[in-house]
């Protein structure tokens, strides 16, 4: 009788899981709002970036494509950063990694934050990385799920991708 009862509700639960409504975010759409809580105490949000270029990144210090993408993605923030380009690089890490992506974070000039810290739930499920996601100045997703091609970011990927949005105005 016990199973019975468990064996409904598992089934109860699957069909709702499975009508559950799917939406996803697409190019060209108003970006999801995210409100995320930066590693040196500051709030990232989208309230606040209004007017600029923003670019979420989200990454982890095990990974080796993601590493390998950060010292274009620290070039490029510091020679675009004053003219309305911001980049927040949201860790996945475990807790047990997190000093590692700390101490990997100290190199880079751009912003970092934990998963955990971050609300980004419109954003739909991160679920593979790199993985990054590119707001305009009026807020409009241009790039979803972005991984910057083959060759993953670069600095030719990121000039050609994100400076024609901070030319627009």
């Amino acid at each position: 009788m016990l199973f019975a009862k468990r064996l409904q509700w598992l089934v109860l639960v699957l069909a709702m899981a499975a009508v559950r409504p799917v939406f996803a975010i697409a190019e060209g759409e108003p970006a999801p709002a995210y409100d995320i809580h930066l590693l040196d105490g500051q709030t990232f949000s989208s309230a606040r970036e209004d007017g600029r270029v923003v670019m979420l990144h989200f990454w982890a210090s095990w990974c080796v494509p993601c590493r390998a993408e950060m010292p274009a993605m620290e070039r490029y923030y510091r020679a675009h950063h004053g003219q309305g380009f911001d980049l927040v690089a949201v860790s996945m890490d475990s807790p047990e990694d997190m000093d590692k992506a700390r101490a990997m974070m100290k190199a880079y000039s751009f912003p970092g934050a934990w998963i955990q810290d971050a609300s980004v739930r419109g954003f739909g499920r991160i679920w593979r990385i790199p993985l990054t996601f590119v707001i305009d100045r009026r807020g409009v997703l241009r790039h979803d799920a972005w991984d910057g091609g083959d060759g993953g970011i670069t600095d030719g990927v990121l000039d050609q991708t994100i400076t024609p949005l901070l030319e627009a105005k």
